[in-house]
């Protein structure tokens, strides 16, 4: 058994044990490249997990691409959430439709609206999410568990991918044919909302073209920066 394949049956493992101790799950599909494997796994072994997006209304092309094929090509599916258009429309009449470029706090305040809040409705009456965050990503995201309960939003939140490199994800998505955005073939190894992101060059840091004008301690949405307990 190859690496990727003994990877590939823990993430199983961890998926299976989540079901049976945590029921019910669902998956925060973001439609990234480790979110695709995760997809592929929970389709391909038919587990009991349901999926979602978050559609913010300032995705790429290639992302809406994307969904539309994860509809059409697996069983199970996948759920669109939406920011609450009265909210929407108060920020922007308020800080103009890219406010957000001004300070981390409109930043911050843009992706509540447009991704925390969806997030919450779409967890609720779970008792656990699944993420396909990995440790090497970013910073912020190197002290995190595989399982750990999050204080937030009062539930399980479990990493599979946690351990996995990029290389590996990437393993897996050729060798079983999986679909993955078509700006990862542009240099976009992180893809959020499109004036968020942008291109990396050689040598970056693959969270670089996140939020590029931030520093690196302040690279997250809120999806993934609330206190947890992890599991002894």
């Amino acid at each position: 058994m190859s690496d990727v394949q003994q990877k590939i049956a823990q993430v199983v493992a961890v998926l299976t044990e989540t079901i049976r101790d945590f029921a019910p799950v669902t998956f925060a599909n973001s439609l990234g490249a480790e979110d695709m494997v995760l997809t592929d796994i929970i389709d391909r072994y038919q587990l009991d997990i349901d999926m979602f997006s978050l559609d913010t209304g300032r995705l790429p092309q290639e992302t809406y691409d994307l969904m539309q094929v994860v509809r059409e090509r697996y069983k199970t599916p996948l759920r669109i959430y939406f920011p609450n258009v009265k909210q929407v429309e108060a920020y922007v009449a308020e800080h103009g439709v890219n406010g957000f470029y001004d300070s981390i706090e409109l930043r911050k305040a843009c992706c509540h609206i447009r991704k925390v809040e969806p997030l919450r409705r779409a967890l609720q009456g779970k008792r656990a999410w699944i993420t396909g965050i990995r440790s090497e990503q970013a910073s912020t995201r190197s002290n995190l568990k595989v399982s750990a309960y999050d204080m937030d939003n009062r539930m399980q939140k479990v990493n599979p991918l946690l351990e996995w490199s990029n290389a590996e994800v990437w393993e897996y998505l050729k060798h079983y044919d999986v679909p993955y955005n078509k700006l990862h073939d542009k240099f976009y190894p992180s893809i959020g909302c499109a004036p968020c992101t942008r291109a990396i060059t050689p040598g970056e840091d693959i969270r670089s073209g996140r939020w590029w004008w931030e520093a690196p301690e302040t690279k997250e949405c809120g999806l993934h920066s609330g206190k947890v307990v992890p599991i002894k």
